[in-house]
């Protein structure tokens, strides 16, 4: 093998693996999601949550999603509430303020702080500041390491 066709192959393996890793990132497009122990209705309902919920997919089976959260628990999701169109993002812990601007040296906005677990849409992501928007449409930014975004 010749070293452009080894720098080829690397190059092949490491785009296709920041590409799995990207396809696998969702989020919940409904309003709210029920969350389960296993893949169908019949399954206990865990946890519910509201749209733009950050999700890893692990797997499929059938119309059933199985996705972990940003605390690593893993739970079983109807498909058709979910969604790869965008990213999202979820506050990681209590009392986070959330910002007019890019910056500390902005305003906080009226409705911060928020506490762990507030789904937010990524809008889109700038230095390190996430722009989001929540269901209501109301719009902030917040520092990226306060955030899990998927």
């Amino acid at each position: 093998m010749t070293k452009t066709s080894l720098s080829v192959s690397i190059l092949t393996i490491v785009f296709f693996l920041v590409g799995a890793e990207t396809a696998m990132a969702l989020c919940i497009k409904e309003e709210k999601a029920n969350l389960r122990k296993g893949p169908g209705t019949k399954h206990e309902k865990i946890w519910q949550v509201f749209q733009y919920m950050p999700f890893k997919l692990l797997s499929n089976k059938g119309n059933w999603k199985k996705v972990k959260d940003l605390d690593g628990d893993s739970y079983w999701v109807h498909a058709r509430l979910t969604t790869q169109k965008y990213k999202c993002a979820v506050i990681r812990k209590d009392q986070t303020n959330l910002r007019t601007g890019p910056g500390t040296d902005h305003p906080k906005v009226n409705w911060a702080p928020v506490d762990k677990y507030f789904s937010m849409k990524v809008l889109k992501i700038k230095n390190n500041w996430v722009h989001v928007e929540d269901a209501a449409g109301d719009k902030a930014w917040v520092y990226h390491p306060l955030v899990w975004v998927q």
